[in-house]
């Protein structure tokens, strides 16, 4: 869909144009970026590098304009193996504590990242997805698995506690906190079928089907009213903390800002004319 032209979409586009990831593939198409972790002959692990560049492009997804949706995979049938062991697990182990604690930072910063940008996240799940590569996926909007995805909250396994990255936080609210708590305790595999049962996917395809699935899932969401669906999303990220009273007040100034838009008046009059509306994102 083409969307009509904005002051702010024309430096958006040469800022996102010119980040030329180097650690991970991006393209972008009819306003719907692939993010595609790129190292496939190891199950595309992460490193201090990856870690860094994919929160500096969630950050920077929140001025992009022409990008209203996203999707994330991984290459060569895995989503994401997590940290890399000889890249980030053997250099971790030799450093001093603060410097450990930068690190950890900036991983969480990465999902806060994640989070908090406008656009919906769709994770395109195949095969392995442990560890750093599960939290990347939690921490998606929605996730599309096949029946072959391992997901694995692996890090007790290797002598680290479950809480990683605010895995304590937001799992238990995905999949309920005993389902969490097991897999966090555990760090054991939870195939595909039994997290589209539990509600960690959100539904399975067929592995040739997942990515085109996403992408068409994607779409869908870049097709809508995406001023609103960046409210949504801020809205269901924010109320985890907020009181019943707060929620009902925050999203009452919510809604009455999206009333104040061309996309519920593109709607108002659509209805009226019995056609489909056309969302402009305005």
């Amino acid at each position: 869909m083409t969307r009509p032209t904005h002051p702010l979409d024309a430096g958006t586009l040469v800022s996102m144009a010119a980040h030329a990831p180097t650690h991970f593939l991006w393209e972008c198409h009819d306003g719907v970026a692939t993010i595609t972790l790129h190292r496939p002959e190891r199950k595309n692990p992460l490193t201090f590098e990856s870690y860094a560049e994919l929160r500096d492009t969630f950050r920077a997804l929140r001025a992009a304009h022409d990008v209203h949706a996203v999707v994330l995979t991984g290459a060569g049938g895995n989503f994401c193996s997590g940290g890399d062991v000889h890249e980030i697990i053997a250099p971790l182990v030799q450093l001093a504590a603060p410097d450990l604690l930068r690190f950890t930072r900036m991983t969480g910063d990465l999902v806060l990242a994640m989070r908090g940008c406008p656009q919906p996240i769709v994770a395109a799940v195949d095969g392995v997805c442990a560890g750093a590569g599960a939290i990347l996926a939690m921490a998606s909007d929605l996730r599309i698995g096949t029946a072959r995805s391992k997901t694995a909250f692996l890090f007790n396994r290797v002598g680290l506690a479950g809480c990683d990255m605010g895995a304590c936080a937001m799992l238990p609210r995905i999949i309920g906190q005993g389902r969490a708590s097991e897999l966090l305790f555990t760090g054991r595999s939870m195939p595909g079928e039994e997290g589209e049962r539990w509600g960690f996917y959100n539904r399975l395809v067929e592995p040739e089907l997942l990515l085109e699935q996403a992408r068409h899932t994607a779409r869908a969401l870049a097709a809508g009213p995406t001023f609103a669906n960046g409210l949504t999303k801020t809205m269901l990220h924010q109320e985890w903390s907020m009181g019943i009273e707060q929620a009902i007040e925050a999203e009452a100034q919510a809604q009455a800002l999206c009333m104040l838009t061309q996309d519920f008046r593109a709607a108002y009059e659509a209805f009226v004319a019995r056609q489909t509306p056309v969302f402009s994102g305005r």
